[in-house]
């Protein structure tokens, strides 16, 4: 369960890592002044977002070994590059949120706008008299040019006498009613172009997903929402906190994800034996009583032949045999290097070189100063500083370091004597 988490959260940090990166490389590449410099910047940049999730492991692990001066750079980089990538990210989530806004902003104007067209059109549509259809009315003025008093009054420019004057007015109230009928047919055109606009504009808006009037619908409810309790907020307050908001979201969640997901893998036990291997008690006592392993603090008396000794035997071998942990390096070479000896003492440096020694010759990978001094300090051994070095107390070195090879030959010459 612990790996299939740890495997989600690494997962999860890569994403936020992979778009921290991919914001600092645009802004990096923005700065370039051309293509080649654009790529340099960029390269750079994501380099440096890439660099500030692999700190935090570069600073613990130099705490943990007590590397102050490591400790105190890695603290110093991470200062550098998280300030860097911060910024490149304010500033693509600030242009990417203004962009957006911005769209946002001009299509509910232009909408606003055309609702506003739309309704002018049907109120001056609504001013047009009644009249009949267009055609209709002018069949009836060519009819009326076809009549005798249409030449007497030389097209209704010389109006004489009340037939010429009935019949003029005639002529003027018809062509008024084709003029109506003319502009009502127009203002209808122009509703229908605008109703059609709006109609695309409204099935653009639900296929891209935000079919609102708000050129920012977050920011907008955040406001009113906020307005209740800080009254002076406005909506461009609220944008700008949303952006911090955005930008330290990702820099945290980059920076310390892949530190979080992996702790549950514990990266930094040095001995961390997935089975370790258990020895029994009798073991155990045979690997002391070897003369080349003697603690000297432990001496184990050969037992005395009696009467007894098969039942003794039987009573050992029916004895239910406790499993104890296998011995760390540090222990193995405190055994075959190290003897107590009164008024003797080591300084730490001295002994650490040794111990280098003895690891160099087993092919083995020596631990740190830190961390060996930590560890055969849990051993027993009285340390105290003299003189301004610390020193091991009533410990010496053997005079010789021996060889793994070398060190069974003794135990093989005892069990064939």
């Amino acid at each position: 369960m612990n790996h299939a988490l740890g495997v989600l959260g690494v997962l999860a940090a890569g994403v936020l890592l992979a778009v921290s990166a991919a914001m600092n490389w645009q802004f990096g590449y923005s700065l370039g002044r051309s293509e080649f410099d654009g790529q340099i910047y960029g390269a750079a940049s994501a380099a440096a977002d890439c660099l500030k999730a692999l700190i935090p492991f570069f600073f613990f692990a130099a705490i943990r070994n007590r590397m102050w001066s490591q400790a105190g750079a890695a603290a110093v980089l991470g200062v550098v590059v998280t300030a860097y990538s911060l910024t490149s990210a304010l500033g693509h989530a600030a242009l990417n949120r203004m962009d957006t806004s911005g769209v946002r902003t001009a299509g509910a104007l232009s909408y606003q706008d055309a609702r506003a067209d739309l309704k002018r059109a049907q109120d001056q549509l609504g001013w047009v008299p009644q009249h009949r259809p267009a055609q209709v009315v002018q069949s009836d003025i060519d009819s009326l040019k076809t009549q005798r008093p249409w030449a007497w009054t030389k097209g209704c420019s010389d109006v004489t006498g009340k037939q010429g004057r009935d019949f003029c007015q005639q002529f003027h109230a018809l062509s008024a009613e084709v003029a109506a009928a003319s502009q009502a047919q127009a203002l209808e055109l122009r509703i229908a172009d605008i109703q059609s606009k709006l109609a695309q504009s409204k099935q653009g808006q639900s296929a891209g997903g935000h079919a609102s009037i708000e050129g920012d619908p977050q920011a907008a409810v955040f406001a009113r929402l906020v307005t209740p309790i800080f009254p002076s907020i406005t909506t461009a307050d609220v944008q700008t906190a949303l952006t911090v908001f955005v930008a330290i979201l990702l820099e945290v969640g980059s920076g310390f994800g892949m530190y979080v997901a992996f702790s549950s893998w514990r990266l930094h036990d040095v001995h961390a034996p997935a089975a370790p291997r258990m020895a029994s008690v009798s073991t155990a006592a045979v690997a002391v009583a070897a003369p080349s392993v003697l603690t000297p603090a432990v001496a184990i008396a050969k037992p005395r032949s009696s009467a007894n000794d098969n039942v003794t035997k039987v009573a050992v071998a029916a004895a239910p045999q406790r499993l104890v942990a296998p011995e760390t390096d540090v222990e193995r070479f405190y055994k075959e290097r190290i003897e107590t000896q009164d008024g003797s003492s080591l300084t730490a440096t001295s002994l650490y070189e040794d111990y280098c020694s003895w690891c160099e010759v087993r092919e083995k990978e020596p631990l740190a100063l830190p961390t060996f001094g930590r560890e055969f300090g849990e051993l027993g051994v009285q340390k105290a500083k003299v003189a301004g070095r610390v020193r091991y107390i009533g410990i010496a070195l053997r005079t010789s370091l021996e060889r793994p090879e070398d060190k069974k030959l003794p135990a093989l010459s005892s069990q064939a004597a």
